[in-house]
């Protein structure tokens, strides 16, 4: 039959998983089906299932138009299947969804049905810190001291789950979210009921964390969206996007001997920022694809954030269904990916050769070791350009310190991330060199701190029935959590020898770990410098104690005999590798880990209230009922101008950790006092990464980051402003408040890059609080420019040659832009004026950063959750309901 507006075509797939109706993708694009890009197949399979004939056909033809330049400004809708979130921005989300349900009571309108449209799946992952490590109670320890730090925030997840229909939660001790998702969420091609019939269809989601796409390495597209977006999703808003340009890595050859895929992973994310990746998808393929297996292919993904992507996604094809055999998966579900996959165009053809908007090639066969730092992943370095990039970055190489420590030690060696441990064959690896390093005698210095934090229950007894996990902990890598951990900058306290030596000589060491971010302070607060590398390398510069040296040349440590040790004496030969990986997996380790964390005491042993409205302590120091969560008045849209204050003036790589940061509250800050005037202990004031839920807190840490930059006068204090009517110097969240009270508009201006890194809503959060109508950069990184737009702040890009820290901004100085929401369409012109205190004007064009219309409704709206209340409200009106 034609393809109609009106109706999507149908066939039948038949198999051992039973008869399922499934969406003819090949009926649908014709002949152009081998052209799309994979992801474009995806969405053209969503799309055909939108409820609405006109967005079907429209978003069809926008697709297929797209092939003709590679480029499109057709926006089309996504409705994912599922949500995924972590505790620190489901934590957030809860609050708002709370209070949303209070407001919807308030205004008459019956809280109770207000719940998610889509399943909701969170992790509790992000709040484990390392407290102690390297000891035999270490796992222990530290999760009964994150319960209880964390028993408040806990509850109110079980709250939720209770109250929240279609929220599931995984307790403390499961694994890093990206990793549960790989291993016990993902089914690549899922099955519901519809109309009587069951249906097959692609496995898709959105992620309130940047690193969703890992799941993009056994062929599910999923990426990373802010908390404010998920909301929408969840509440049937669907995420609108300008149909995605997508560039294709064609990758050749296959991995040498003594690479990993953390390798392969740091050339990517080189690769693609110097393309300029910014936001688009990206997709791999070629015939080198194959020689990769989809632990391999989700290290790469996981980094999709850190080389400016959307996605980065990987097709289906043999080491997909390898992976889920490997992961417990049934074989009817195994046989129903590979049959959908072969029957709609999914499947991978290493001939195959879509029409990409731009082609990049990467030749695996040419990578060697390699690390990334000491500030930014994308700063790819081979070993001997170590010693460099540190003494650039301010450490001093190859001195000494105090008590013998090193000028450039390792204070931190971390296996952490789900970027690396849920790849086995890397964990095996780093088992490996410490199997070696304890045969010839070899120790850890006593100033580096040493961890494990693995992404899934199950690489414990994978790593034990390998025989390897005596090796690591002899060595100080005895698994210390399930999480995040260091990854996030929850690394606990450094040892003590180092700490003196920083107090006492301002030693300046260095952060080495397995992870996928190394701002300054991101991986701790007191480290300036973090390498990106293997977890082998990781146990190898532990051994080491010290960073300064080109780690394939040098000797590491002597051996017991007194003879040198190098690295090639412990690096491990691939079969090795394959060889303990094939001892180590069992296929039933998923679900019997994952059960038996499941069962956790302490969680069920928490109790938690069952009332459809949140009963909200007014003493909490975590939950605090916030003040933009109200149904309120749509924006005004007359035409007009908004004459602002400039708040903040910064400078390029401003990231979400600058805005708000996730790691420990120092006693000497605003949160802390406002804490500890609330009755906390100034001695444990947990990490901003568990106080998301406390806006106050939240409020009083915005942009603290030592390293950030205000240069609207010279030597201002981080996170602390002028306040221009009086000239005061004080506190940003207290000068905001000023400005506020004497009915000043205010705004924030910054350079390239702004709002890189963790998708942390309580970045766009802090700017609607601090009162900004809008932020002014030359460049935005995309999930923070959503939740921007998703608080109702409207993100402008400044016009060429406008530099925030070059523009010479002074107290007093303000910024006009033309506030006419009424005419604003996507990327639109929008004039603005530089007005100087001495009367001086310049005046240009910005760009009004909203890629959709829906986006410019949400503006227009005040954001995302007064958008979802009206609608709420609505919907509970007309059915009759009454508050509880």
């Amino acid at each position: 039959m034609p393809f109609s507006a009106s109706a999507m075509p149908v066939s039948t797939l038949n198999g051992p998983f039973g008869a399922c109706r499934i969406v003819d993708l090949p009926h649908a694009a014709g002949a152009a089906l081998p052209r799309m890009p994979l992801c474009h197949r995806v969405l053209l399979e969503n799309l055909l299932r939108q409820p609405e004939p006109g967005a079907r056909a429209d978003g069809r033809q926008a697709l297929l138009d797209w092939l003709a330049t590679g480029t499109s400004t057709a926006e089309i809708p996504f409705a994912p299947l599922r949500i995924l979130m972590h505790d620190t921005t489901c934590g957030p989300a809860l609050v708002d969804i709370a209070a949303m349900r209070d407001a919807l009571a308030e205004a008459g309108g019956d809280p109770r049905l207000l719940n998610p449209s889509v399943p909701v799946a969170t992790s509790t992952d992000h709040s484990l810190a390392v407290d102690v490590s390297a000891v035999p109670d270490a796992l222990a320890h530290n999760m009964a001291r994150e319960m209880e730090r964390n028993a408040e925030r806990y509850r109110f997840m079980k709250w939720a789950a209770q109250t929240v229909r279609g929220f599931r939660v995984f307790p403390p001790g499961t694994g890093i979210m990206h990793t549960i998702n790989l291993e016990r969420l993902a089914t690549v091609v899922a099955t519901g009921q519809r109309d009587g019939a069951t249906w097959a269809v692609p496995d898709t989601l959105v992620g309130t964390d940047s690193h969703t796409p890992m799941v993009n390495g056994i062929g599910v597209l999923g990426w990373g969206v802010g908390g404010i977006e998920a909301e929408g999703v969840m509440f049937g808003v669907p995420v609108s996007l300008r149909v995605p340009e997508v560039f294709g890595v064609r990758l050749r050859g296959a991995l040498p001997e003594g690479s990993f895929a953390t390798d392969l992973a740091l050339a990517v994310t080189e690769l693609l920022r110097k393309a300029g990746v910014a936001g688009e998808f990206v997709e791999f393929f070629g015939p080198g694809l194959g020689s990769l297996t989809a632990g391999q292919r989700a290290v790469v993904a996981n980094m999709a954030p850190e080389y400016g992507a959307t996605t980065g996604m990987f097709p289906i094809d043999g080491q997909t269904l390898a992976y889920l055999r490997a992961t417990g998966r049934d074989a009817a579900q195994v046989a129903l990916v590979e049959a959908y996959a072969k029957a709609q165009g999914l499947w991978h053809d290493p001939a195959s050769e879509p029409r990409y908007t731009e082609v990049l090639e990467l030749d695996l066969s040419a990578l060697r070791p390699s690390l990334a730092g000491p500030r930014r992943p994308q700063d790819r370095l081979a070993p001997a350009e170590v010693p460099a990039a540190l003494a650039a970055n301010g450490t001093v190489v190859g001195g000494l310190a105090a008590e013998g420590i090193p000028s450039d030690a390792v204070a931190i060696a971390a296996i952490t991330s789900c970027t690396n441990t849920s790849d086995f064959a890397l964990l095996a690896a780093a088992g490996l060199v410490a199997r070696r390093a304890r045969e010839r005698g070899l120790t850890v210095p006593k100033w580096v701190k040493t961890s494990l934090t693995p992404g899934s229950p199950s690489a414990e007894r994978r790593l034990r029935r390998a025989g390897l996990l005596e090796d690591l902990t002899a060595l100080g890598f005895g698994v210390a959590g399930y999480g995040c951990a260091t990854c996030i900058g929850n690394s606990g306290p450094l040892l003590p020898a180092v700490q003196r030596a920083m107090e006492r000589e301002g030693l300046k060491p260095v952060a080495v770990l397995s992870g996928n971010r190394n701002f300054p302070g991101r991986v701790h607060a007191q480290l300036e410098a973090g390498l990106l590398a293997s977890p082998p390398l990781v146990v190898a510069y532990a051994l080491a104690g010290r960073a300064g040296f080109d780690i394939t040349a040098g000797p590491l440590a002597q051996d017991k005999d007194g003879r040198p040790v190098f690295l090639r004496d412990l690096w491990p030969r691939s079969a090795e590798i394959e060889a303990a990986t094939t001892a180590a997996v069992d296929p039933a380790d998923i679900a019997a880990a994952g059960a038996e964390a499941d069962a956790s005491a302490a969680w069920a042993a928490l109790a938690a209230p069952a009332t459809p409205r949140f009963p909200w302590d007014p003493a909490s120091t975590y939950l605090r009922r916030p003040p933009f969560v109200r149904l309120g008045q749509e924006a005004a849209t007359e035409g007009g101008t908004l004459r602002a204050h400039p708040l903040m003036v910064l400078g390029d790589d401003i990231t979400t950790d600058h805005i708000s940061p996730a790691g420990a509250i120092a006693s000497t800050s605003d949160a802390a006092a406002w804490l500890v005037e609330h009755g906390e202990d100034p001695r444990d004031l947990n990490v901003y990464a568990s106080r998301r839920g406390n806006w106050e807190v939240m409020l009083r840490g915005l942009f603290v980051n030592r390293t950030v930059v205000n240069h609207l006068r010279p030597g201002l204090e981080p996170g602390h402003t002028v306040f221009a009517p009086t000239g005061e110097v004080l506190p940003v969240w207290r000068a905001a408040a000023r400005y506020a009270a004497a009915g000043l508009p205010v705004l924030l201006l910054a350079g390239e890059r702004y709002g890189t890194g963790s998708s942390r809503d309580w970045a766009a959060k802090g700017a609607q609080l601090l009162g900004a109508r809008a932020v002014l950069a030359n460049s935005f990184e995309r999930i923070h420019r959503a939740n921007l737009v998703g608080m109702g702040v409207l993100p402008l890009q400044l016009p060429a040659g406008w530099r925030p820290e070059a523009l010479g901004l002074a107290p007093g100085d303000t910024i006009e832009i033309g506030w006419d929401l009424s005419a604003l369409v996507p990327r639109a012109a929008v004039p603005i004026a530089l007005r100087r205190a001495s009367g001086e004007r310049r005046e240009a064009m910005a760009t009004a950063l909203l890629d959709t219309s829906r986006e410019v409704a949400l503006v227009r709206s005040g954001g995302m959750i007064p958008m979802i209340l009206r609608r709420a409200l609505e919907a509970s009106r007309a059915a009759g309901s009454h508050p509880a």
